[in-house]
């Protein structure tokens, strides 16, 4: 019983070091390899039979293989990872400009003519069609102080 219960003990702290050193290095070694095969299909300028070769050779040959990738395609590969980023951010940008209105005001001819089919419709009052009617042609908007209420300047 005293020896199971020393064996149990008996790990000793450089050894846990090089075993959480080895297993650091296999996770950054599957990254790496998996952000290999990303940039195989993510290769425009690659054929098929490109592509088919570099994944055979990557997946047969897996430490040559990624090996010889990253000297003869690597910085081509940071190219590529940077474009990819690049074009992620513009459409994120394009869906939040689209999602929000983008800025993009209406003409005062064309808020006047939908307040005009609001007035026809019966949607809103003369008075209220006058004062919207008014701030349209003095382009003055409502503001919103840091407290959130809203005034007229």
């Amino acid at each position: 019983m005293d020896t199971q219960m020393y064996l149990a003990y008996d790990y000793p702290l450089l050894s846990m070091f090089w075993t959480m050193l080895w297993f650091f290095l296999w996770i950054l070694w599957f990254i790496l390899l998996f952000r290999i095969i990303a940039d195989i299909f993510r290769d425009d300028a690659l054929g098929g039979w490109g592509k088919a070769g570099w994944m055979a050779f990557v997946i047969l040959l897996p430490f040559l293989g990624v090996l010889v990738y990253l000297i003869a395609r690597g910085k081509s590969m940071g190219r590529r990872e940077i474009e990819h980023a690049r074009e992620k951010q513009q459409a994120f940008d394009a869906y939040v400009r689209e999602t929000t209105g983008g800025g993009s005001r209406p003409s005062r001819a064309e808020e006047l003519g939908r307040l005009a089919e609001l007035r026809a419709r019966g949607d809103i009052s003369e008075e209220e069609f006058q004062r919207a009617k008014a701030l349209v042609l003095n382009d003055d908007g409502p503001s919103t102080p840091a407290d959130g209420t809203t005034t007229r300047p």
